[in-house]
């Protein structure tokens, strides 16, 4: 393993399983300090005991509350000196038509995904432009393309999916570079009902080349990978980790 984020400090939010605990073991593997950030306490303790390398510190935050966002991400500051990379993971992911889905459910969504994503760029990109640092947001094939049953999902990772081109755009300048990785299905506790049902499952591997679903570490690799200095020119750019999904015309298999 590399030292690329030696003496860097990372926050990741949603932090506490899946692909935001993965990330957060990769960059400290890597040497970062990383303050991993989540609701559920006991799960950011977790992520944090055992590592050996680097440091991981966790910190309780609701990304829906822009006034808690302003002070974890100041107080990260305030004891560490520096912000280098965010990663804004945090989600949720239920499934329904827009007629299935609750006014309360669809305000949850947005609120989690998209704003939370919005809240810790917006407070963080002043600390981001004093360390030239960067942001990669966890959107999703879903922020791509559509699914059935998913509508809420669809509209809260296609925004977060352009809110990353945006935020490319308008910060480019300063020297801040904004990119995010789409996750195809990915082993976390968010899809373990794919894995409990086998019919489902199985068309889920219908559709992936690779047959099998995506292992958070991998996604992790993609997401270290451009929170580097390795992806130093890599702007505004939405990277696939989906074994080869999109690569389909979507018609059905002949095969």
């Amino acid at each position: 393993m590399s030292d690329r984020f030696t003496n860097k400090i990372a926050m990741i939010t949603g932090g506490g399983t899946g692909i935001g605990a993965a990330t957060a073991r990769r960059l400290a593997d890597e040497g970062a300090t990383v303050v991993v950030t989540g609701r559920r306490l006991e799960k950011l303790h977790d992520v944090a005991r055992h590592q050996a390398k680097g440091t991981i510190a966790p910190r309780q935050l609701d990304v829906t509350d822009p006034a808690a966002v302003e002070t974890v991400i100041g107080e990260i500051v305030d004891e560490y000196g520096a912000l280098d990379v965010v990663v804004n993971n945090a989600g949720i992911g239920p499934a329904g038509t827009v007629e299935q889905t609750t006014d309360t459910a669809w305000a949850t969504m947005i609120a989690t995904v998209l704003s939370g994503a919005f809240y810790v760029s917006k407070f963080a990109l002043p600390h981001l432009k004093a360390t030239r640092g960067n942001i990669v947001n966890v959107s999703s094939v879903s922020g791509l393309g559509g699914d059935w049953g998913a509508a809420s999902y669809n509209a809260a990772k296609g925004g977060l999916t352009n809110l990353t081109r945006a935020l490319a755009l308008d910060h480019g300048a300063s020297g801040i570079r904004v990119n995010a990785v789409a996750p195809s299905l990915t082993q976390t506790d968010m899809t373990a009902k794919v894995d409990a049902d086998p019919e489902l499952r199985a068309k889920f591997m219908d559709r992936l080349p690779p047959g099998r679903a995506a292992k958070p570490e991998e996604v992790a690799a993609a997401i270290s990978f451009l929170a580097s200095d390795d992806a130093s020119f890599v702007n505004g750019v939405i990277l696939p980790v989906d074994g080869g999904l999109g690569a389909s015309n979507g018609q059905p298999r002949l095969g």
